[in-house]
């Protein structure tokens, strides 16, 4: 069982996530997280969201990511969006509520998606974090490699694969499991990552 956050480093949390100009910015501009700068950014760099595209977005919630999506393809095309929590509806976009990890949720994924194939399958999910890095790392290496594991499923030829990754134990590994998988991997540190955290985003492009 985690330990509870003390009142103090909750406070001072709070305080630092009122006071980011991402989650001002945000708030300011009808986004659902500050999350969305990330994948704009990213987006804007890689050419990765176009009309008429089908897309998976893996740990959606609150929204973010699928809102910009849903913007993005204006109207010609669909986002499959799942998560653990709740999230509000999006025009375009399917939500699935459960555990990715659990086959029952991914079984429901692919019968959504119909005839299995997709061009995007983007991932932004991570485990909640418990302050141990022995234990958070292989967790959230266990996530990437899971939404991995669908892309190489379900993604088209020219199919494009984005997951948020925390550099550590099992990160040579997974980047050497991409390049073996696609034909282009870079990696990107978006200017909404905190300097201070281990995340950055690998890209994958091309089915090999």
């Amino acid at each position: 069982m985690n330990k509870p956050a003390k009142k103090g480093n909750r406070s001072a949390w709070m305080q630092e996530h009122l006071d980011d100009p991402y989650v001002q910015k945000a708030n300011a501009e009808g986004w659902r997280s500050r999350a969305v700068y990330k994948l704009k950014e990213i987006d804007e760099k890689d050419h990765l969201i176009r009309p008429g595209m089908r897309i998976i977005d893996l740990g959606a919630a609150p929204g973010g990511w699928s809102q910009y999506a849903t913007l993005k393809l204006d109207g010609r095309g669909q986002v499959i969006a799942t998560d653990i929590l709740p999230m509000d509806s999006l025009p375009d976009v399917t939500f699935i509520q459960g555990d990715f990890t659990e086959q029952s949720v991914l079984d429901e994924l692919l019968t959504v998606l119909k005839d299995g194939s997709c061009d995007l399958v983007m991932s932004d999910m991570a485990p909640n974090m418990s302050g141990m890095k022995a234990t958070d790392q292989p967790r959230s290496m266990y996530l990437v490699e899971l939404a991995l594991d669908l892309a190489g499923q379900v993604l088209s030829k020219d199919g494009v694969f984005l997951a948020k990754v925390f550099q550590g134990e099992g990160f040579e590994a997974l980047m050497k499991e991409m390049r073996a998988r696609f034909v282009t991997v870079v990696s990107r540190k978006p200017a909404a990552s905190r300097a201070r955290s281990r995340e950055i985003y690998l890209l994958g492009k091309g089915i090999r």
